[in-house]
């Protein structure tokens, strides 16, 4: 049978999520939800440029969890775990399991300790799994370095560097990282939370705890990427002397040495996009991905394909550390 798939929250992610899920066998969607009165009342697939699905957009998640009894849902509303808690309990209170992009529901038990706890308390009490994941926080900085530690025999540090041009990604990400902004403007956003990359915490959390380290502290910095000169996107345009983009490092420190090094940067222009992982142990490794892993196709792809992967899993909040390693899913 089809797995019949609700999804909460139609931004630009979560309408490339329905785009998939409409085009691959084994998927059904059975419900839509949004709280933007434009998309409201609207057929699924004309809000996300999709053919016609015969899905209405509603503003009522428990209503439409009623009427359309889904196997799974799809939550894609914010990245704070603390905004989305009530979306997240309305879904579970309807025994319905969850896949979504929140990247501080990535690996929470650090940072949001609380409402971890009560998250994982909820899921099981409906005996339904919930899970986090996107490609980073998610995959290219937690979960891939993890794999690669497994064929080793020793490890002494973990770096992983994300270099991306920030131009072929959607205009909330362009806005996310602060492209267009002055330096001024730059580090007042940086101050109140509205420029930065949610998740390097979490992810630092994850390997540390994957490979059983018990870290004494985790940094982070944030800095503006100053354009040298003229560069535009197909969303804005930005010139010398403004930002665009940012450079943000994370560390994990046990013993008083950082043994985890994350390393970000996006911004309009940069020269190359690639991803890379390089393991101080036994044996050293280092890959790299050349091109880069594109966040938003990669961020769609791995909650369609964590959706049958969450529908086996064990009851209770569940994190690409204890998942099964979800595969490409063709239905």
């Amino acid at each position: 049978m089809p797995i019949k798939v609700l999804h909460v929250g139609l931004g630009p992610i979560g309408a490339a999520i329905v785009r998939q899920v409409a085009s691959r066998k084994g998927f059904i969607i059975v419900g839509a939800v949004d709280i933007d009165p434009a998309k409201v009342g609207r057929d699924l697939g004309d809000v996300c440029g999709s053919r016609a699905l015969r899905v209405k957009v509603t503003d009522d998640i428990g209503k439409t969890i009623r009427a359309s009894r889904p196997d799974v849902a799809v939550l894609c509303t914010g990245s704070s775990l603390k905004a989305v808690t009530p979306e997240l309990e309305a879904v579970l209170k309807l025994k319905v399991p969850i896949v979504s992009t929140t990247e501080e529901l990535a690996y929470p038990v650090r940072s949001h300790r609380a409402a971890a706890k009560k998250i994982d308390a909820l899921a099981k009490r409906s005996r339904v799994a919930v899970l986090g994941t996107g490609v980073n926080p998610g995959f290219v900085m937690d979960a891939l370095p993890i794999a690669l530690t497994g064929v080793c025999e020793r490890v002494h540090g973990i770096e992983v560097d994300r270099i991306q041009d920030a131009r072929i990604r959607r205009q909330p990400f362009q806005m996310k990282i602060g492209a267009g902004l002055t330096p001024d403007e730059f580090a007042e956003r940086v101050r109140d939370g509205r420029v930065r990359h949610v998740g390097l915490p979490e992810s630092i959390t994850m390997i540390a705890d994957a490979l059983g380290w018990k870290l004494e502290t985790i940094t982070e910095d944030i800095q503006p990427k100053i354009a040298e000169r003229r560069v535009a996107s197909e969303f804005l345009t930005v010139e010398p002397g403004r930002v665009s983009g940012i450079v943000q490092d994370g560390a994990g420190y046990r013993k008083g040495k950082a043994v985890i090094r994350l390393h970000m940067e996006a911004y309009l222009g940069a020269p190359e996009s690639y991803d890379a992982v390089r393991i101080a142990g036994t044996p050293p490794l280092a890959m790299k991905l050349a091109g880069g892993v594109h966040g938003d196709i990669a961020t769609a792809s791995i909650v369609v394909n964590s959706i049958p992967k969450i529908l086996q899993a064990a009851p209770g909040l569940r994190t690409m550390r204890d998942m099964v390693l979800p595969g490409y899913f063709g239905g």
